[in-house]
């Protein structure tokens, strides 16, 4: 199948660049794009694309590729109605947008979003014992904590290639426009540190959000919101469960942690179930799922095929063979409603100014 990537950043360069090379069995890249030039031609060397572009519609226009893979940073709303609109099948990694009206606007077609933890096979095992033991009716809990290091250390071994040549001007009326976007989420009046939390929510919790989806359903309700630490720091989120129980979420950006770390257990009526995850960017590296049962019994259960390796056959076998994606538009949208939930639910609790769609 040939593919368009549009965004030759970190995520492109450490994950999609290692695994599309050794999977030419599903994938061919025609075509690259990037606002830099130097990472547009970088990716488009390794991956062997000699057209190579800096402006999405320009690469849309020009076609000889059957879907688009969205990897850029921020919002990916416009770039996926563009290629929807032009016909090609999508593939688009987390959030789909930063507001429900981008979702609305998307016109009909094929359409997969990249939660890649979904596809984790100790994810898919975790699913298939929660079904033996009766579903989400037998959970009593979700836990999840994450401590999220900066991304520079968790790249470090990557030797990624750096953009220093787009216009600074350029940069500046995107931001700005993506601004204007959270703006429209929360509210022109919405403060930093809300805005922030929005931004926490929709770029790292998301993936727990897309893991509650899998297990339980999205929250039926955010009841409690804190944030505290210097810089990004450190958040607390708790609620109802959709079916029954309760979850909660503890977030900490922790600089000088030294790995990613992220586990989500899940407490039910005869046991638990923990899924302990590695950073995303290395690549094979395995989750391990541990099931507790009574009698102290426990099972260790790993697999190192990659999430993400798996997450690209399956879009394959979407565009091909028509396999419904784990995450469509439907999904995506759900997340960003819990995002401004979350929001929302901080804003009222501390008295702050809130609007726009969160409202």
């Amino acid at each position: 199948m040939r593919i368009a990537l549009v965004g030759c950043g970190a995520v492109t360069q450490a994950v999609y660049v290692p695994l599309l090379s050794r999977r030419r069995d599903l994938f061919e890249v025609s075509a690259v794009c990037d606002l830099s030039r130097t990472l547009a031609d970088a990716v488009g060397e390794r991956l062997g694309a000699a057209r190579r572009y800096t402006a999405v519609a320009d690469m849309l226009a020009d076609g000889d590729f059957e879907a688009v893979v969205v990897l850029a940073s921020g919002s990916h709303g416009e770039t996926v109605r563009q290629a929807l609109a032009a016909g090609y099948a999508v593939l688009c990694e987390k959030p789909l947008a930063l507001t429900r009206a981008e979702v609305a606007a998307l016109p009909e077609g094929r359409l997969m979003v990249a939660y890649m933890k979904q596809y984790d096979p100790a994810v898919r095992r975790a699913e298939e014992v929660l079904a033996e033991l009766g579903g989400p009716e037998v959970i009593r809990a979700v836990e999840v904590t994450v401590l999220h290091p900066s991304g520079e250390s968790q790249l470090a071994f990557a030797n990624l290639t750096q953009a220093g040549d787009v216009d600074a001007g350029l940069l500046a009326s995107l931001r700005a426009a993506e601004r204007d976007l959270v703006s429209r989420a929360l509210g022109e009046e919405a403060p930093e540190q809300v805005r922030n939390l929005y931004g926490v929510a929709l770029g790292s919790i998301c993936h727990d959000l897309s893991l509650m989806r899998r297990f339980t359903g999205s929250p039926a309700e955010i009841s409690h919101v804190e944030m505290w630490g210097p810089g990004p720091g450190s958040i607390e989120i708790s609620g109802a469960l959709p079916v029954r129980g309760r979850f909660s979420i503890r977030w900490h950006y922790l600089e000088d942690y030294p790995a990613y770390r992220e586990t989500v257990a899940i407490h039910h009526d005869k046991g638990s179930l923990e899924l302990v995850f590695p950073s995303p960017y290395l690549m094979n590296a395995p989750t391990t799922l541990t099931v507790v049962s009574g009698g102290e019994s426990r099972t260790h259960w790993r697999e190192v095929t990659e999430a993400f390796e798996i997450q690209l056959a399956a879009f394959h076998a979407y565009v091909n063979d028509g396999k419904p994606p784990l995450t469509d538009a439907g999904g995506g949208l759900e997340d960003i409603v819990t995002a401004q939930r979350i929001a929302a639910r901080y804003a009222v609790q501390h008295g702050l100014p809130l609007g726009g769609e969160s409202a």
